[in-house]
């Protein structure tokens, strides 16, 4: 008796992993979209302050942006400066790339603001 029970039972495991299989992909692909927002953020931030150098300079905001972020994060970049006075505020909107397809997560958001060097 004790070895038909054991022969019943195999492969009980391998079926009780495949059905946690999709739990484990959802997790996996939570944790990269979460990185892949942080790591857009952080683009965005370097943007803004390496248009904001740019643009005070007397350059090109834009191009100063574009350079600034990673290649594949670059055409979803926009910076428009805004000069007053004596100063430049730049604002870069990075779009951030989704591993899931049709779910859009927006944009990131970063401003920053230097003097005008005269």
């Amino acid at each position: 008796m004790p070895y038909d029970r054991k022969r019943r039972d195999r492969g009980q495991v391998a079926i009780e992993y495949l059905g946690f299989i999709p739990i484990l992909i959802l997790v996996a692909m939570a944790a990269v979209q979460i990185g892949l927002i942080a790591y857009t953020a952080q683009q965005a931030g370097t943007a803004a302050r390496s248009g904001a150098r740019s643009a005070s300079l007397r350059g090109d905001a834009q191009q100063g942006c574009r350079e600034a972020v990673s290649g594949w994060l670059a055409d979803g970049t926009d910076c428009p400066a805004a000069y007053t006075g004596d100063a430049v505020t730049v604002t870069a909107d990075v779009d951030i790339p989704s591993i899931v397809p049709g779910w859009d997560f927006g944009q990131a958001h970063k401003t920053a603001t230097m003097p005008l060097d005269h």
